[in-house]
């Protein structure tokens, strides 16, 4: 018998619609309940909503890294932002992406960098910061947002 779930879980995408691997990863958590992270299926739709609301709102450096490291604690969900080899006019410079796992939704996969986007054109001065904690001349490797230079 399935162990129940300590947490209300995101409901599974339409068929055909997603590839994020949710039920593959609820069958390996029922196997291995505690070998498995199953963290990332805690971002529920309504979830989701909240957290692109607070990413949007976030109005500097030291807000987006708070909301990185909380994501990474409650989600197990990474994102990585690096600069462009060729420089950074624009924030489309900018590479925002979130580290592939099962279970991570593609809609949340393309949402999530999207509400940074829009935090980052409202929000100039929080590239500059980005720009400055990556070396503003490129040398730095690409890391996570929240990891210091």
């Amino acid at each position: 018998m399935p162990q129940p779930l300590p947490f209300p879980i995101r409901k599974e995408c339409p068929p055909g619609a997603c590839v994020c691997g949710r039920d593959e990863l609820l069958e390996a958590w029922e196997s291995q309940p505690d070998g498995t992270d199953i963290r990332v299926l805690r971002l529920t739709r309504e979830d989701e909503k909240r957290l692109l609301e607070r990413i949007e709102a976030a109005a500097s450096y030291a807000d987006l890294l708070r909301l990185e490291q909380r994501m990474k604690e409650n989600a197990n969900i990474s994102l990585v932002i690096t600069p462009s080899v060729h420089g950074v006019r624009t924030v489309r410079g900018l590479s925002i992406k979130l580290i592939e796992q099962p279970g991570l939704c593609r809609r949340t996969r393309e949402n999530i960098p999207a509400a940074i986007r829009r935090c980052l054109d409202a929000h100039p001065e929080i590239v500059y910061a980005l720009l400055n904690a990556r070396d503003l001349l490129g040398e730095a490797s690409s890391t996570d947002l929240g990891e210091s230079p």
